[in-house]
């Protein structure tokens, strides 16, 4: 279930929402407009594995910066 980013149209407060389906009665928590519209907001995401990078010079494990942990 997706949270989605809105502002309201009159008194311009930006808020998050929780969307169940396709709920169509979403309304401003502040003033409880229903004139609101959803913003384009940004992708977000754990990552669970590992990120190694050609460019680093090493990581805080070793003093090298020519391991295998990191590189």
């Amino acid at each position: 279930m997706p949270i989605y980013e809105y502002r309201c149209n009159k008194c311009h407060k930006e808020f998050e929402c929780l969307v169940i389906g396709s709920n169509n009665s979403i309304s401003c928590p502040a003033c409880n407009d229903k004139g609101v519209e959803r913003m384009m907001s940004a992708c977000s995401f754990k990552s669970t594995g590992s990120y190694s990078s050609s460019s680093s010079s090493g990581c805080a494990t070793c003093s090298s910066g020519n391991c295998s942990t990191c590189h």
